[in-house]
């Protein structure tokens, strides 16, 4: 019987292990993209307690203690602190064979150095030795004790930018880019709020929205600036890839409706957000930016919980719309005009990975290696299964050597327990196909395979 959480956590062969710890333990990281807060950042924020540095936010946990029959004032409510951190530590041995249970146990190993198994019988005392480190582990202390050497946070284009220009003039080891994030400049199915933030974005770029071309040219200002800023991603939260004809009238008959507050049809939608993105593509092109799509969420189904805690409360969910051809389209239409730019598309729907993986391969151009990019398991397929199958379809349909890797996509410094999480499922998956004859006990050409998808292939490919 092997030890819980030990040195070769994960990694069932010598060989899997070898390549753990001479090949991909001690790489940087590049953290692409997550949702680190960079106000954080720029003040090296002190963590009050634990409960701040790890719930506060965490949607994951939020839905394990409502599965676990905790009461909502226990998870976000008016409970103290360390009342709410009682109630996840109770619910910690019920996440057993949920990736929440390897996750916690990293976190409180690495880096507090806690060896025992959280439960309501050990929360006090793992609570307060916690709490006793947390003035050593401020935001950038984290930062540098994990080894990151650039990150990637989400910012809407009307965010100022302002922490990442105050972290800029830092010298913490660190790069921290902002990720161009437009999707609210899309949300056409309610015209209020689309309105709204139309507001909002000419504030922001100084410019009046009174037409759709004036929203395009406040898009791109923003664009502009966030190149300035040292941006070079764009993020898009999609349903599913928009591919509809539309016309320089008929999109400004659009955004007039909108303009009015008139609810827009389900085809009209489609054609703004098409050309929407289309147009938002091309500039990442020209720019030589890297776009991601995070594609088929369902979120915000529970319309209770929507309006008691708002928005990322954990109550989205997988989504099922047809993406094959609507895909095919959108891509198809930029690289026509050889407008398509490096890209990485995150599936969430298990059952498209296939779709995905060969989707990306027809874009493929011989201009850059791995130019499209089939993503990490993403959210709901971030765990030990999920990461297993997008490897293994991203080795069947594509060039596994070739990936960038892992990210957090996560609101927690703790997170990046996430990589070596991911570093030690990589390794373990090429380590059983060697001791069991399908690859060639290769030793050093596979740790630079391994040490490439963990780092090397994202510093080239992002070029930051």
């Amino acid at each position: 019987m092997k030890q819980f959480l030990s040195a070769d956590f994960l990694l069932q062969t010598a060989t899997a292990q070898r390549l753990f710890h001479e090949y991909a333990s001690s790489m940087p990281i590049i953290d692409y993209h997550n949702h680190l807060a960079p106000d954080e950042i720029a003040a090296n924020r002190q963590f009050e307690h634990l409960s701040a540095m790890w719930l506060q936010g965490d949607h994951y946990k939020w839905r394990a203690m409502r599965a676990n029959g905790v009461a909502e004032e226990f998870i976000t409510g008016s409970a103290d602190h360390f009342t709410k951190f009682k109630h996840w530590a109770a619910t910690v041995p019920y996440t057993m064979r949920n990736p929440l249970y390897h996750w916690t146990h990293m976190e409180l190993l690495n880096p507090f150095g806690i060896t025992k198994q959280l439960n309501a019988d050990t929360a006090k005392e793992i609570y307060d030795h916690c709490n006793a480190q947390l003035p050593q582990w401020t935001a950038q202390a984290l930062l540098q004790h994990f080894k990151v050497n650039a990150l990637c946070t989400t910012d809407d284009p009307c965010d100022s930018l302002e922490h990442h220009k105050a972290i800029q003039q830092k010298n913490l080891g660190v790069k921290v880019l902002p990720t161009f994030r437009p999707d609210k400049a899309m949300a056409v199915e309610d015209a209020a709020a689309f309105n709204a933030y139309m507001d909002k974005l000419a504030a922001a770029a100084n410019k009046d929205i009174n037409s759709y071309q004036a929203l395009l040219d406040a898009l791109r200002s923003r664009h502009d600036y966030f190149h300035a800023t040292g941006g070079r991603l764009s993020d898009h939260g999609i349903s599913t890839f928009y591919a509809a004809a539309y016309t320089t009238a008929g999109l400004e008959s659009i955004f007039a409706k909108l303009r009015a507050g008139k609810a827009v049809s389900t085809e009209e939608a489609v054609q703004f957000k098409a050309a929407t993105l289309h147009f938002i593509c091309e500039w990442n092109h020209e720019k030589g930016w890297v776009q991601q799509f995070h594609v088929g969420a369902i979120r915000n189904n529970n319309s209770r919980l929507l309006q008691q805690i708002g928005a990322d409360a954990g109550v989205d969910s997988i989504g099922d719309w047809q993406v094959a051809e609507s895909m095919s389209a959108f891509f198809d239409g930029l690289d026509k005009k050889n407008k398509l730019a490096k890209t990485i598309v995150y599936n969430l729907n298990p059952s498209y990975n296939e779709v995905f993986a060969t989707m990306a391969g027809n874009f493929q151009d011989g201009t850059v290696a791995g130019k499209m990019q089939f993503g990490s398991g993403w959210w709901f397929l971030d765990q030990k299964d999920g990461m297993e199958k997008q490897m293994n379809v991203l080795s069947n349909m594509g060039l596994l050597s070739r990936f960038v890797g892992m990210l957090t996509d996560s609101r927690s410094f703790l997170s990046y327990s996430r990589h070596e999480y991911f570093r030690r499922i990589l390794c373990n998956l090429i380590g059983n196909d060697v001791e069991n004859g399908e690859l060639p006990s290769d030793i050093p050409w596979l740790g630079k395979m391994v040490q490439d998808i963990c780092y090397n292939n994202a510093k080239a490919y992002f070029n930051f």
